[in-house]
């Protein structure tokens, strides 16, 4: 079954665009640099590193006749001999010690006319360690953890002495609502007694 295999169709039919991933691969092994539309770039970056992969297997292979298999093989598919010969003989050596990733895509500005997104594939070099991965995003995020933490430790705690405090505090209304009761009280009991003593002088 076909489900799943409709990536990189690019609106051609099936000879159509074998014909036309050979023709780009063959013209990225010879020039190792090409451009063209973004789409067909990222289709032929997986066809192009096959192929190189058979001429790194046939450059470490010590058999004649399973170096000349994987020639005729890449042959066949890029139907080009000159092409093939010059990566076979040339740029084989090249990745040989390189564990995939030989081809790298550079997105360029739309192309002036039809907006088409455009982009130039290029064979990376012997030379080429490739990009280092920057440690500061890693010690940011720990920082940013920690800060977390400890923010919620802070808050926690923080949480725990103000729940003690309202207590105290309940109380100390309490008292002070209790004074002033009592406060009232012995004022009404007074006035009736002071009222009883002017009426007693009349």
């Amino acid at each position: 079954m076909r489900h799943g295999k409709h990536r990189y169709s690019l609106g051609r039919t099936k000879e159509h665009r074998e014909a036309l991933m050979a023709n780009l691969a063959s013209a990225l092994f010879k020039h190792g640099k090409i451009e063209t539309t973004l789409a067909k770039a990222k289709a032929l970056r997986p066809f192009a590193e096959k192929i190189i992969t058979m001429a790194k297997k046939a450059h470490l292979s010590s058999d004649a006749a399973q170096k000349l298999h994987y020639r005729r093989l890449a042959i066949s598919r890029v139907k080009d001999e000159e092409a093939v010969a010059i990566l076979f003989n040339e740029r084989a050596v090249e990745f040989a010690k390189r564990n995939g990733g030989y081809a790298r895509i550079y997105k360029l500005v739309q192309r002036v006319g039809d907006a088409a997104k455009m982009a130039i594939i290029e064979l990376i070099s012997a030379a080429d360690v490739g990009y280092s991965k920057s440690k500061k995003r890693r010690a940011s995020k720990s920082r940013n953890v920690q800060a977390s933490r400890a923010a919620a430790k802070s808050g926690a705690t923080g949480d725990g002495v103000q729940s003690a405090a309202v207590p105290a505090a309940s109380s100390n209304e309490f008292e002070n609502s209790a004074a002033a009761s009592k406060v009232s009280k012995t004022k009404k009991t007074a006035a009736p007694a002071e009222g009883t003593a002017l009426e007693n002088k009349r």
